[in-house]
């Protein structure tokens, strides 16, 4: 039904917008072994992830200059001090509950659908998506 169409469309979004942000939090405290990408990969391509963002507009503002300019350069040379600001700074915590709520989202979104091992894999996924490592 269009009803179904719009919350399998709202589902995919949520859990889309979920999955980016765990990405960007991996960013900061994953392993390139596990994740397949460095820590810091996201900042020296120079992109204002949501814990860049957040600890910007928390940090002191010698703290949200330098990350600015990190992201203006895509340099890595204070990639540790940044990754201790951004934790400090609560961006990290403030992502993680960033990527739960669209994760709940995309799971109120399926409420119109009916049961089914399809509508349970597609919950199992959400669930799991944010919980990934990588």
């Amino acid at each position: 039904s269009a009803e179904q169409q719009e919350a399998l469309r709202l589902y995919g979004r949520y859990l889309g917008l979920a999955f980016q942000l765990i990405d960007d939090l991996l960013d900061y405290q994953g392993d390139a072994d596990t994740m397949g990408k460095n820590v810091g990969d996201d900042l020296a391509e120079g992109k204002p992830t949501l814990p860049l963002i957040y600890a910007i507009q928390h940090g002191a503002p010698e703290q949200a200059g330098l990350i600015k300019d990190a992201i203006r350069t895509g340099g890595l040379e204070q990639l540790e001090q940044i990754v201790e600001i951004v934790h400090d700074c609560g961006g990290l915590s403030y992502t993680v509950e960033r990527a739960a709520e669209q994760t709940r989202l995309a799971l109120d979104a399926l409420a119109p659908v009916p049961a089914s091992r399809y509508k349970d894999a597609l919950h199992n996924l959400a669930e799991e998506s944010l919980k990934r490592t990588h």
